[in-house]
């Protein structure tokens, strides 16, 4: 089995579950009997706590030999979390299990996307190829789940979740490629590792950069928790709802399996591509805040593929440049720390008010969160370039 279908497999498994996770675990949740504030407290505590766990989980995988192992561990871990979650009673044992499931499930992601990074490299296909898989699972789990909960209980939900964990567990151990961690078969202690990512904390170019993707990505926090409440307002149906994610997620994919290598063949890198992406989200929320009929949502939904596809697979590679090599984990587990974690947490917390006092107005403010990280990686890019310019003047 070639290693594009390998990892295209891991990501469908794994967005196959949080295809699951986002839009169905609160109402698996509220069937358990928790509130709606128990429900919002326990989701969004494993966000909150990856300030520590990122980077631990970052030093405890590159511990091993291969990076496989790591993902394979986590994936057993999602899966008996997640399980044990189902099998108790108090609110306060299954917010613990919960907590262990969502932290092993965000985790892996980016330790697959540096062994995915790794092998494409190495087999000469793009790294979007295999990661259109997944968003493209996320779309069928939304819309299998959607189906099925029309015929079933909510316990489908935590059953779907647990098994497909389960299956990522089982998948790696048996079908993911074996990369090693270091390169020259020789692993650093968990001390340097440590230093590691000290020294990438201390970067100060490398940390801006990440900080200005993660501003571009937090910038979806109010479409993400109030586009579907303020649509309805304007009486668009739920079911239309539904085609206008679906709509977004398929540009998505349509940009990493089509656009994204054309991209690549004439020559636009990876700070260009997120810049265009960060312009690209500032018009949308700010178009977004007029409350437009379906005719022209269309399009707007349409830009997901620059505002959030463009601008994550510019930013895997611009950190992956900007780190050291023997700390690629580390660097890409602290960049989906602070964007999808820390960053968009804020954002979403944000939202709540917002959308209180002033409605869909509220996406006014994340047209300027994009702007100022638009601005980050401008800066960045300029850095990079006359550093590169000044070795080509000492060469």
């Amino acid at each position: 089995m070639k290693s594009a279908v390998r990892v295209s497999l891991q990501y469908s498994l794994l967005f196959g579950t949080t295809g699951v996770v986002m839009p169905f675990a609160a109402l698996w949740l509220a069937s358990t009997g928790m509130s709606g504030a128990q429900i919002g407290l326990l989701l969004a505590l494993p966000m909150v706590g990856r300030l520590a766990t990122g980077p631990l989980m970052a030093v405890w995988a590159d511990g091993f030999h291969y990076r496989k192992t790591a993902i394979a561990l986590l994936g057993l871990a999602m899966a008996l979390g997640y399980g044990a979650a189902a099998l108790v009673d108090s609110t306060l044992l299954r917010g613990l299990f919960w907590f262990v499931g969502a932290t092993a499930c965000a985790a892996i992601i980016p330790l697959i996307d540096v062994l995915t990074l790794r092998v494409a490299q190495r087999d000469g296909y793009p790294f979007s190829l295999p990661r259109g898989f997944g968003s493209l699972a996320f779309v069928m789990a939304n819309i299998g789940m959607g189906a099925l909960l029309t015929q079933v209980s909510e316990q489908a939900v935590i059953i779907w979740i647990v098994a497909a964990s389960a299956l990522c567990a089982v998948f790696s151990v048996l079908a993911l490629p074996a990369v090693e961690v270091s390169e020259g078969g020789i692993a650093q202690s968990g001390r340097e590792r440590f230093k590691g990512l000290g020294r990438l904390l201390k970067n100060r170019t490398f940390m801006i950069a990440v900080l200005g993707v993660g501003a571009i990505q937090a910038a979806h926090g109010f479409y993400y928790s109030f586009s579907a409440i303020l649509w309805k307002q304007q009486g668009i149906a739920e079911s239309t709802t539904g085609l206008l994610w679906a709509f977004a997620v398929a540009g998505e994919i349509v940009f990493m399996w089509l656009i994204d290598p054309w991209r690549r063949k004439v020559g636009i890198g990876p700070f260009t591509l997120v810049i265009i992406g960060g312009i690209a989200a500032v018009l949308r929320w700010l178009l977004m805040a007029t409350e437009p009929s379906v005719a022209f949502l269309l399009p707007l939904q349409a830009l997901h593929a620059l505002t959030f596809a463009a601008v994550y697979l510019g930013s895997v590679e611009i950190v992956s440049t900007l780190s050291p090599r023997q700390d690629h984990t580390s660097s890409q587990t602290l960049a989906s720390m602070l964007s999808s974690g820390l960053m968009t947490g804020l954002a979403t917390a944000a939202s709540g008010p917002l959308y209180d006092k002033w409605g869909g107005l509220g996406y006014l403010p994340m047209a300027g969160l994009a702007v100022v990280g638009v601005y980050a990686v401008m800066a960045v890019r300029a850095e990079v370039r006359r550093d590169l310019s000044q070795i080509a003047e000492v060469a």
